[in-house]
């Protein structure tokens, strides 16, 4: 696994501790999938192997840094909901999950009326697919980061509710990228 992290001394606690004018949001790109039937449209294109390691791999690791979401938002495309589900299954999250179509193929501007969309919540993870999340990235924090397969990127976002949410509105925290190993 690989990561950088910002700032000096970064020690990640708990999260859900509370931050004044802060929400966090968790941007994760599904994990890989299979292109093993030509056949399929890209949207009904399921993890081959290793997406499927990897998305539990990413789950136990959120859980161990205390990545909790409070609400997960998800792609309906078949890899994202795998995904998306491999992910709580492993960190044993109670979260409850929202599927949503407008997350497949998205802007940045169009995940950005997603997330707009959140209540009262102060940590969300949305999961999505590329080119979209990179430019969600760039869009929130004018930072460049590269988001393979199963990435996540840990956003701080200087708003007090989502609706405030806007171009460079946050800070890279943290961006771990599983490498292409056993698990």
């Amino acid at each position: 696994l690989q990561w950088h992290c910002r700032g000096q001394g970064f020690d990640p606690p708990r999260l859900h501790q509370s931050i004044t004018h802060m929400k966090t949001l968790f941007l994760l790109r599904h994990a890989k999938s299979s292109w093993d039937d030509p056949q399929l449209a890209d949207y009904e294109r399921p993890l081959n192997n290793r997406g499927r390691r990897a998305a539990p791999f990413m789950g136990r690791l959120m859980k161990e840094k205390g990545l909790v979401p409070d609400v997960i938002l998800s792609s309906t495309a078949k890899r994202a909901w795998q995904t998306t589900e491999l992910l709580k299954q492993a960190a044993d999250f109670q979260t409850d999950v929202r599927f949503d179509e407008r997350i497949y193929e998205a802007s940045p501007g169009s995940l950005q009326q997603v997330v707009s969309e959140l209540g009262d919540n102060d940590f969300a993870l949305l999961v999505g697919h590329n080119p979209g999340m990179e430019g969600f990235i760039r869009h929130l924090t004018n930072d460049v980061e590269p988001m393979p397969t199963a990435a996540l990127a840990v956003i701080d976002l200087s708003i007090d509710s989502w609706n405030q949410i806007k171009n460079d509105c946050g800070k890279v925290r943290c961006i771990y990228r599983p490498k292409d190993e056993k698990r």
